[in-house]
């Protein structure tokens, strides 16, 4: 197995395992949120789907986008659930082509913008994705909790 696809398949157990954590909601959740300042179901899901979006670009495209504010107002203005998941699956289906496109010395190619990751190999935005998804899946998990849901084991 090549480095590339070895990362696609990292890529892909992330997006399973989130998946199936929000298969409890349905698009009735989509606006449920338990503070009004914080993410709604869909939010989460679009910002997840906007935050590998925003890997990806930082370390193999234009660079990183450090306007953190309309990022955060770009996943909130989503309030549909099945629009956040289009979003999710289109982000990690173009992860996965970037990095399964880049040979082994553009994987380890040093991220060009030193503003985040500084030093590291392009190749690590893959552990990014996967910690910040499961990050927001933890979210998503407590939130179905909240609304009286139980998720799935995701690891199944």
């Amino acid at each position: 197995m090549s480095a590339a696809e070895g990362y696609k398949k990292e890529l892909e157990n992330a997006l399973k395992f989130f998946n199936s954590t929000i298969s409890v909601f349905g698009e009735a959740d989509s606006g449920y949120a338990p503070q009004p300042e914080l993410y709604s179901v869909a939010g989460h899901v679009a910002h997840t789907a906007d935050t590998v979006d925003w890997f990806v670009e930082g370390a193999f495209g234009s660079g990183w986008n450090m306007d953190f504010e309309a990022e955060v107002a770009k996943s909130k203005a989503v309030k549909s659930l099945a629009e956040a998941k289009e979003r999710l699956q289109q982000a990690f289906a173009n992860a996965a082509a970037v990095i399964g496109a880049a040979t082994d010395q553009q994987l380890f190619e040093p991220i060009p913008d030193k503003q985040i990751m500084e030093g590291a190999p392009r190749c690590s935005i893959v552990s990014g994705v996967t910690d910040h998804t499961a990050h927001h899946r933890g979210a998503l998990a407590v939130y179905a909790r909240l609304l009286g849901k139980e998720p799935p084991m995701p690891y199944v």
